[in-house]
């Protein structure tokens, strides 16, 4: 028996590897993400229209949930249901509060469909509400309207782990209300409930604090580089009013989402400081950061600075219920600690011997502050170096996970949350139309086969593990379509390994739920990157250069989808040729290529490919790879705050060197370059002494081509122009000596790493 897994997903297959699915043997599992971690198909199951009453029992909270599954329905799927209270209709959708419900787990439920109805009750209001979701899913099984055929089942249905977050930085971007709202709802539909909300940063302070007005009218906004140049704002900002911090968070409670604030400390305070100077080591004052990375600014160690937080963490206290808050604690480098005279004395004082331990010791009095008012302290895994941490004290760990390893040996809890598998700000593709972020790829299948419980803990150990988070950093994000790209599909694969239980995770079966998932995301105007599915058209260039021919090859990431191409340069659509092996073309041909689910919907757009002698000649800058050695790579924006998602720029930082593939030089006796200037507004801190300085001619150095390798023979050099009297945007050209045969370049920019970065947009050879 054969099928392609991405739809039709055998039943046969999913009952020897989900061993909590049991069905019918001709009966498919319904497109659920997170998967149950209990379904049971049935024989019979239940329609659903317009006449299908809503029954609940007396409680608010009952009522909410009928409401908001009953807009949802409305919104997604154009069905329209009512309410009833207190007598049960039959056949009707019935919502219950049940202490005596089957599933005694805390946000667990029943739900059960046969011929009578649809019953979903739980024994507390969140599994209420995550039954209301998992049936709301059974009614949006594909992008129709109107009346569903549900499928009789039994789910039995829990959480896996306890917190199940998603983590925004709203300090380097600012989003707004609505657009929180919006990511909200998201994480309620995928069953998760921990919004980790990162407020204060170097770039940024977003919390009105009542008591210090100059948090948010200095420390909320910045300057940016090129203000009021080529769409970059002459100021950049926002905050959000402890007004419009009660409505978020009454939103996230409505959907059994808490909210964890975040108010970085001891490092990432350059904000702060720049609105109250006095707080600072130095007693200078910086200006609100531009530059992304580690800025040097830290909180002062004397008793005034420490009321000032004390104060900021009352109102911080007063608008979040959380029984955690976060206190950063990362990053934090510690010159102006060592460089301080006051801060070494205080040091003396308290017998403490490195700037370390006297980071465990500001983290441990803020955790006892908050302990005094009922709340715990909750820090990235840097928490953990001085050795002071109390004994409550929660660590998130981001640097891998020897840091929740260290921490549940040492009795902590601990949130695994680390880089780069669970950090969203990663690319999910490597396809030149990809948004800005950082490289390399986490892809969707990275994020799905993520191992929360490291191996080496024990079972008691492995109870300190509260759950799992990604976190959304947004220096390269700068608006909401930036953050849902980076987002989605990824929360689907989140969402999964943080609700279901390790058994029922299955590759196959979830890439078979995901294109249901996929209408429900058009139906709510989700901007979802389709990276996973994209096609790759691939082809020997130098093959082709040569003799005018090439075999073209399409893949996609998760490589069972169903592609289909043409090769005039119309959109592919599923009647279109169906891709299996690689064939064959004459040169010049277009070539056009998308991915579909067995249902004919489309699962990414498509991928053109132009095949001919120029085009093979001309190769985005996103595509050439660093020279050896250095692996660093981000994909700019043209401006820090730029509100497109294209053109992004491929850049190394510590070193702008990249290579032209080897290709078929016959014929070739030019380069050129479309070329970029970029704001170079990165703070290295310790990590400065690695950029790479290199000698130049001109004043404001050149592009220069060396055949071959980067330590070959240069063949062109191309002065750059000068930053204050040239456009951001500018083309290089010069001559190349003829080569014969197969040889690369290597394209190396020598501008003096006090001024700002270069990119290639694009570089082609011509004859």
């Amino acid at each position: 028996m054969t099928c392609r897994p991405l739809l039709a997903v055998c039943a046969c297959l999913l009952l020897g590897l989900l061993p909590s699915l049991r069905a019918a043997p001709a009966v498919v599992p319904p497109a659920l993400i997170p998967l149950p971690a209990k379904l049971t198909l049935a024989d019979a199951g239940f329609r659903v229209d317009a006449r299908t009453p809503v029954v609940i029992d007396h409680s608010s909270a009952t009522r909410h949930t009928a409401s908001y599954l009953i807009d949802l329905l409305a919104r997604t799927r154009g069905l329209h249901l009512r309410v009833t209270s207190g007598k049960l209709e039959s056949p009707a959708i019935v919502l219950q509060r049940d202490p005596q419900a089957p599933v005694a787990q805390a946000g667990g439920y029943a739900l059960d469909v046969t011929p009578q109805g649809i019953r979903i009750h739980a024994r507390d209001d969140a599994g209420l509400f995550h039954g209301a979701i998992t049936l709301w899913q059974l009614l949006t099984p594909d992008a129709r309207t109107g009346a569903v055929d549900v499928p009789g089942m039994h789910i039995r249905d829990w959480p896996r782990f306890a917190w199940r977050g998603l983590m925004l930085d709203s300090a380097r971007h600012f989003q707004s209300v609505a657009e929180i709202k919006t990511l909200l709802d998201q994480m309620a539909q995928h069953k998760l409930n921990t919004f980790h909300w990162h407020l204060t940063d170097d770039q940024g302070w977003r919390i009105q604090i009542r008591r210090y007005p100059e948090l948010t009218r200095i420390g909320a906004w910045r300057t940016p580089p090129d203000a009021g140049h080529d769409g970059e704002p002459k100021r950049y900002g926002g905050f959000y009013t402890q007004d419009e911090i009660r409505a978020v968070v009454a939103y996230a409670a409505a959907r059994y989402i808490t909210i964890v604030p975040e108010i970085d400390m001891p490092g990432h305070a350059q904000a702060a400081v720049a609105a109250y100077p006095q707080f600072g080591v130095t007693g200078q004052r910086p200006a609100v950061s531009v530059d992304w990375g580690i800025n040097p600014w830290l909180y002062n160690v004397d008793d005034d600075t420490f009321t000032f937080i004390d104060h900021v963490l009352d109102e911080v206290m007063e608008l979040f219920p959380s029984k955690y808050i976060h206190v950063g604690g990362d990053e934090a480098i510690k010159d102006q600690w060592q460089a301080s005279p006051a801060v070494q004395a205080k040091m003396h004082a308290l017998g403490i011997t490195s700037e370390d331990a006297l980071q465990g010791w500001f983290i441990a009095r803020i955790g006892r502050y908050l302990d005094q008012h009922g709340r715990k302290l909750i820090g990235w895994d840097e928490i953990l170096e001085g050795d002071n941490l109390p004994a409550d004290a929660t660590v998130m760990s981001w640097r891998g996970t020897d840091g929740a390893i260290k921490a549940a040996l040492l009795g902590h809890d601990v949130v695994m949350s680390p880089a780069p598998a669970l950090y969203f700000d990663f690319v999910q593709g490597d396809l030149a139309d990809e948004y800005s972020g950082r490289l390399g790829v986490e892809s969707l299948k990275d994020v799905y086969a993520f191992q929360v419980v490291p191996g080496v803990l024990s079972a008691t150990q492995a109870k300190h593990v509260l759950g799992v988070q990604a976190n959304l950093w947004t220096e390269h994000l700068p608006t909401f379509a930036h953050v849902e790209h980076a987002v989605f599909p990824r929360l689907d694969a989140l969402s999964e390994v943080a609700w279901s239980p390790p058994a029922t995770n299955h590759w196959p079966s979830f890439l078979a739920r995901l294109p249901a998932q996929f209408e429900r995301y058009r139906a709510q105007h989700v901007n979802v990157a389709d990276g996973a599915f994209a096609v790759d058209i691939a082809t020997d260039r130098n093959l082709a250069l040569a003799t005018g021919k090439a075999t073209v090859t399409l893949t996609d990431q998760v490589g069972v989808a169903a592609i289909h191409y043409t090769l005039d340069g119309s959109a592919p659509t599923p009647a279109a040729p169906r891709y299996d092996l690689p064939f064959n073309v004459t040169l010049p041909v277009t070539v056009r290529a998308a991915s579909f689910a067995d249902d004919g919907s489309p699962l990414a757009a498509s991928r053109e490919r132009v095949l001919d002698r120029a085009a093979l000649l001309s190769l985005p800058g996103n595509t050439l790879p660093n020279c050896p050695a250095s692996d660093f790579r981000l994909r700019l924006q043209p401006t820090p705050d730029a509100k497109s998602t294209q053109p992004v720029y491929a850049v190394n930082v510590f070193n702008t060197c990249q290579l032209f593939p080897v290709t078929w030089m016959d014929g070739v006796t030019a380069i050129h370059v479309d070329a970029v200037r970029l704001p170079r507004n990165f703070a290295l801190a310790h990590e400065q002494k690695l950029v790479v300085s290199r000698p130049h001619a001109t004043p404001f150095g050149e592009l220069v081509v060396h055949a071959d390798q980067c330590d070959g023979p240069v063949l062109a050099s191309m002065p750059l122009p000068d930053p204050a009297h040239s456009a951001r945007n500018f083309t290089l050209d010069a001559r190349l000596p003829a080569q014969q045969g197969e040889h690369g370049l290597c394209l190396i920019y020598t501008a003096p790493i006090d001024g700002p970065l270069y990119a290639i947009g694009r570089a082609t050879l011509t004859p």
